[in-house]
């Protein structure tokens, strides 16, 4: 800011309106926005509906695991009484030597388990135990580590902060704990004692409500990436310390405790160690029971753990729903409805599945990739106004500004409706915004009555092709999706294929699926679909009526239902037989020339002419409801289509960031100095930007001599050149010119080479 003033004074300058503060998340949608109009409205309509669609997922997750957790709670319990009861059959003696563990097999979606755990964990808490335990490999590196992470999750999270109980870890001094195995059974101890006065009575209200005595739940996140000796010495230590096995071999007992000397739960009285707790002690003093949350197969825990030691768990599997079935689920409740308006285009819904299939499987990584979708649209598109439910649409849509009647105007799919109208139509419509908005909202009901149709006669039509070999429109539903996104899909080769795949259906088959396609319709909201409905119920009852009536022929003909024989079928055997006589060749051609042409020109049975009307009926209901989303009006409100836009953020390119931040600096570190033409070389830049630019324009070997000239030639021009110690600016640079060749080639755009020894290789070609 300045002034053309001479004079000294006080000057004020008012602030640009243009760079104003933002103060909430809804001044996003304005900031950067050409069309800033209805932003507050828009974002409020993105947050109530993604707030909707996150608490289906979070249902949705919680169904799904239900059953999981139920098994798990199930084990739990089993394991827990039969050890209460103290059984004396040698079964439960047998497995009173070891330590209950449930080996949970999650898949390799790692980047889902810690909601799994997260969510097992709070169940746990709820029904079973306040005492659970949340391992990870890089918070446990040795055994100590996990121990003192183990006993500060036990004793930590009940004890308050000002406790000054010996031998008791607290949350105000962690550092300070002593990890020792009577601390923790003393302290198990006087937890679980509900009349104790010392107990506090938040804890005491916290115990009432679980198992008596509440067991210890251990969980290993990623058993796979936990060291092997850390697992075997925490179970050889924890069999010892319980008292599991009674006796246990000697060497082995010896190991083990020579292992974890320096841990603080080995003593020594006497020649040899001796642990601090009694042997012969139950194992209702202190229930444990672990948990392996497992990615790639069960038999990692054999892998892991040698026999000597998995000898001493009594494992148990339990398997998770697989990942690829959970996105089955998601998109069916969040996409494969007319409960929510926000909807995909084909090719972001391609994006995501890529994304999913290729890499990292992940369901909550698809999930964030569709809240992603969401608020891109909300921001990029003024009319996403009315991505709304219908009724509300509606109503907004009364009251749209002229400005919003203009970007109406201009969608590519109400420009194709207004060309479709009367001449008188077009000028109203393009002209007159009252008489656009009464046409909107009929636009918009079709745009409902398009959804409630299209996703019924989509489940229908996966029905009848999903039992098919090859599966010629896919196996899952959300193939079919993309395929009737795209484009017409009775227009492919693979509709026809199914088709007359279709039309080859056994009876039985073909009911199962009809009564899979009334129970669809009838779900469905749509009023047109119940009248198809009654029309496939029609067809079941004449398949019934055939059923009969071939039961009442046999009957007549006293024959039994499945030796009876049409009129079809015995002229092909008389033929046969005419066959099967001694003729010559000339007689045997016509018989079979006459065989062709009768079956060419046989009538069809009763069966063949319905099952052939079914399928036609079930053609013409995807040809009237399946057409793509972009054939219809105003498309471009609830349907998200800027796969670029999502590309870019969740699709990673390194290549192309690094040469964007080494070839012009500028683009990251918004400094003016660096701004500059595209060629040239700033002696201004980073070190590492001089020698990445230098380095493009050499071959495949690069001189670190004539490098090293090159790089002095353009820093010199920004040195001190009143500087009178000359050798010691070239060492400064000599030595800043390694520093950028060693981080190029930490990079790896360059790499020492044998052949010269003064040269390296470049390890890139091209600008990028």
């Amino acid at each position: 800011m300045s002034t053309c003033s001479v004079s000294k004074g006080c000057f004020v300058f008012k602030p640009d309106s243009k760079k104003r503060k933002i103060t909430s998340a809804a001044d996003y949608f304005c900031e950067g926005n050409n069309d800033s109009e209805d932003s507050d409205l828009r974002f409020n309509t993105c947050q109530s509906l993604w707030k909707r669609i996150k608490s289906e997922t979070e249902q949705l997750q919680e169904d799904l695991n239900k059953k999981l957790f139920d098994n798990l709670i199930t084990f739990l319990r089993q394991s827990h009484v039969n050890f209460k009861e103290k059984k004396t059959e040698w079964a439960y003696r047998m497995k009173s030597n070891e330590i209950p563990t449930a080996a949970l097999v999650l898949g390799v979606n790692v980047t889902d388990h810690d909601l799994t755990f997260k969510s097992l964990s709070e169940a746990l808490q709820e029904d079973v135990t306040p005492f659970v335990v949340s391992l990870r490999s890089k918070e446990c590196p040795d055994i100590k580590h996990l121990l003192q992470k183990l006993m500060a999750q036990l004793m930590g999270c009940h004890i308050d902060a000002d406790s000054s109980e010996e031998g008791v870890c607290s949350k105000a001094s962690p550092n300070r704990m002593r990890c020792t195995v009577a601390s923790l059974t003393d302290w198990y101890k006087n937890i679980t004692k509900k009349k104790d006065t010392d107990t506090p009575s938040k804890i005491q209200g916290i115990l009432s409500r679980h198992w008596e005595p509440p067991p210890v739940v251990v969980i290993f996140k990623d058993m796979e990436s936990f060291t092997t000796k850390v697992l075997q010495d925490f179970i050889m230590i924890v069999r010892l310390l319980l008292g599991r096995g009674g006796k246990v071999g000697r060497g082995l007992v010896w190991d083990a405790l020579l292992t974890n000397w320096h841990t603080g739960l080995i003593s020594t009285t006497g020649s040899e160690p001796s642990v601090l707790i009694d042997g012969n002690q139950c194992i209702r003093e202190f229930p444990l029971v672990l948990i392996f949350g497992i990615a790639t197969s069960p038999m990692i825990t054999h892998k892991l753990l040698p026999h000597s030691v998995s000898s001493l768990l009594c494992i148990e599997l339990f398997q998770s729903l697989s990942c690829k079935d959970h996105l089955s689920t998601v998109i069916d409740k969040l996409l494969l409805t007319s409960q929510f308006p926000f909807k995909l285009g084909e090719k972001v819904l391609q994006v995501l599945k890529n994304i999913f299939l290729y890499h990292d499987f992940s369901v909550q990584n698809f999930i964030k990739g569709f809240q992603l979708s969401l608020l891109e649209h909300f921001y990029s598109q003024p009319l996403s106004v009315l991505c709304c439910d219908f009724e509300e649409s509606r109503k907004r849509a009364k009251f749209l500004s002229h400005s919003q009647c203009e970007n109406i105007r201009r969608l590519p799919s109400f420009r194709r409706f207004v060309e479709s109208q009367a001449s008188k139509k077009q000028t109203v419509l393009l002209t007159d915004d009252a008489n656009l908005k009464e046409e909107m909202q009929a636009l918009l009901q079709n745009l409902h009555t398009y959804h409630e149709n299209f996703f019924p006669i989509l489940r229908c039509l996966h029905a009848f092709t999903t039992s098919l070999p090859n599966y010629p429109l896919g196996k899952q539903i959300r193939e079919l999706h993309c395929a009737c996104l795209e484009r017409n899909v009775w227009e492919t080769e693979d509709y026809e294929s199914a088709i007359q795949l279709v039309r080859m259906l056994a009876k039985d088959e073909l009911m199962a699926i009809l009564k899979k396609c009334v129970a669809i319709m009838t779900s469905s909201p749509a009023k047109c679909l119940g009248s198809c409905a009654e029309k496939l119920k029609e067809y079941l009852g004449q398949f019934k009526n055939l059923e009969e009536q071939v039961y009442w022929n046999c009957q007549d003909l006293k024959r039994p239902s499945h030796i009876f024989v049409s009129d079809d079928q015995d002229e092909t055997v008389t033929s046969l037989k005419e066959i099967q006589k001694k003729t010559d060749l000339y007689h045997l051609q016509k018989t079979l020339l006459e065989m062709k042409e009768s079956r060419r020109l046989k009538k069809l049975t009763k069966f063949e002419m319905l099952r052939f009307e079914v399928v036609d009926f079930i053609d013409s209901l995807v040809r009237s409801y399946l057409a793509p989303p972009e054939m219809q009006t105003l498309y471009e409100v609830m349907y998200f289509s800027k796969a670029s836009a999502l590309r870019e953020h969740l699709n990673a390119a390194p290549r192309i960031a690094v040469h964007t931040a080494l070839n012009n600096p500028y683009f990251y570190l918004k400094n003016e100095a660096l701004e500059n033409d595209a060629g040239c070389i700033s002696n201004t830049a980073p070190d590492i930007c001089i020698a990445y630019k230098l380095h493009l324009e050499c071959g495949r070997l690069i001189n670190l001599v004539d490098w090293l000239e090159a790089f002095s030639t353009v820093v010199i021009a920004a040195a001190d050149q009143n500087s009178t110690d000359k050798d010691q600016v070239e060492e400064i640079i000599h030595a800043r010119f390694i520093r950028a060749v060693s981080e190029l080639e930490l990079l790896g755009f360059i790499k020492p080479t044998k052949q010269k020894t003064d040269h390296v290789a470049r390890l890139t070609w091209g600008s990028c």
